[in-house]
């Protein structure tokens, strides 16, 4: 469902300069199309002026090295958007319930046994979490076995629109580790200057029965 720029900016709750400038560039980067029609629905004189509106495009784009998954930030925000302009629901989320979603699927889809232990699932983790670009970096020199992710996918667009796009991507994440319980690991939204605003942990193995 295509939404105008105001729509987009009061569901998202920013200024609509600032929606301006992400949608059409969003659109200059092919990952939305653009229509003109009247919101009112009405045509002729006094039926008012066109809006610009703005729909998911059906353009495939290839991303560069580092790996980016801009056109995956703009599939997530477009379905957002779409859906709460229809619902009334709170578009952040939408997009953060979206990406959730998202996160639970690849790693279902990368699947193969139940993960038997925590460092099991959290090896599963890494997997999925490789394939799209995150570069997991792993060190065991703690009890808590922490990874971080070097490459964040949406970097640019967490540049612009920190809160907003690192929420998305824990989102994501955590659905990848939900998806691998009783054994997967947590993701805690630990930001950091030169990597991903999210930490693996690997969860603790329960105690054993006496």
């Amino acid at each position: 469902m295509p939404v105008s720029r105001d729509q987009a900016a009061d569901a998202v709750g920013i200024a609509h300069h600032q929606a301006k400038f992400h949608l059409d560039r969003l659109t200059a980067e092919g990952l939305l199309d653009t229509d003109y029609a009247r919101l009112s629905g009405r045509s002729g004189p006094g039926a008012g002026r066109t809006s610009k509106l703005y729909r998911r495009s059906d353009q495939e784009i290839s991303v560069s090295l580092p790996q980016r998954e801009y056109e995956l930030a703009g599939r997530l925000m477009a379905a957002a958007i779409a859906r709460s302009a229809s619902t009334g629901e709170p578009v952040v989320e939408l997009l953060n319930r979206a990406a959730n979603d998202y996160g639970r699927a690849i790693a279902a889809a990368a699947a193969g046994r139940p993960p038997a232990d925590p460092a099991d699932a959290l090896a599963a983790a890494l997997r999925v979490l490789r394939n799209h670009g995150y570069e997991p970096r792993t060190s065991d020199g703690s009890a808590d076995y922490e990874v971080e992710l070097v490459n964040c996918p949406f970097h640019a667009l967490a540049r612009e629109q920190t809160e907003l796009a690192c929420n998305m991507n824990h989102a994501l994440i955590t659905g990848v580790a939900e998806a691998l319980a009783p054994h997967g690991p947590d993701a805690w939204l630990e930001p950091g200057s030169t990597r991903c605003c999210v930490v693996l942990k690997r969860c603790a193995a329960p105690s054993p029965t006496r």
